[in-house]
This record gives C-alpha cells, sequence and structure tokens, in this order.
C-alpha cells in the first residue's frame, strides 16, 4: 500500500486548468491499469476548450459558480448543468464536455480513468497511426 495526501503532488499547469497526478502513468504513485488525479479550474489557468477523451469519472470536491456544458458534438453543448459538492459525474468514451465558471468561480475535482493512456485531449493519438 502506498498512502500520501494531495499535498504531496506537484501541481501541473495545463490548458485550462491545473492536475495534480496521484495514480498513473507518471504519477506519484504508479499504475499501469488506473488514472486518479486532481484538478483545479479558475481564472487562474485560463477559459478550457471543449473536449472529449477516455471515460471518465469526476467528483466535485469544491465549486463556487461552476458548470458543466455537454453534448455531442464540439460546437453543440445544448446541456448545462450547475456543480456542487458531492456531485458525480460520468462521461462516456468521446463525450463532449466543458467546465466553466463565473468571475469569481472556481471548481476542484478528482477525475478517475479505468486507463493509463490517450486519456487528456493532449495526450491522444490515433490508434491507427501507431
Amino acid at each position: 500500500m502506498r498512502q500520501f495526501t494531495k499535498d504531496d503532488l506537484a501541481r501541473i499547469k495545463l490548458p485550462g486548468r491545473a492536475i495534480q497526478k496521484a495514480v498513473g502513468l507518471e504519477s506519484f504513485s504508479k499504475s499501469v491499469e488506473m488514472t486518479v488525479g486532481f484538478a483545479t479550474y479558475s481564472k487562474e489557468y485560463g477559459p478550457m476548450e471543449p473536449h472529449h477523451h477516455a471515460e471518465e469519472v469526476v467528483y466535485v470536491l469544491d465549486a463556487k459558480d461552476a458548470w458543466v456544458e455537454f453534448g455531442i458534438e464540439r460546437n453543440e453543448l445544448t446541456n448545462r448543468s450547475p456543480l456542487r459538492p458531492g456531485d458525480v459525474l460520468h462521461f462516456a468514451e468521446l463525450e463532449w464536455h466543458v467546465f466553466k465558471y463565473g468571475d469569481a468561480g472556481y471548481l476542484d475535482i478528482i477525475f478517475i480513468y479505468g486507463r493509463v493512456n490517450n486519456i487528456r485531449p493532449e495526450e491522444i493519438t490515433i490508434e491507427s497511426e501507431n
């Protein structure tokens, strides 16, 4: 068993958010089967672009004036849902979504993937090209 705290994890700035890799490839605790980490969305990291990726579960740790928009196409995010601490979101693989917040808002989450490769938009590779 490996025990650690969120404070032990490096904060990595990415477009629209900062992440802390807890479990997975290149994470604090190595795994080749799963990915778990934390993400913060706020004005400090700029706006997030709509994206889609591997199937994902998100648990909302904290939120202020934050919401998620989602839909079937990048430019057709017709669904909007406010986010509150304790909410659990389950995104299907390749479901388009984006996290947003008001001027003084923010969002802190735990993200979970049942895989370690091609998870986030900046990591996705087309399998047929490899």
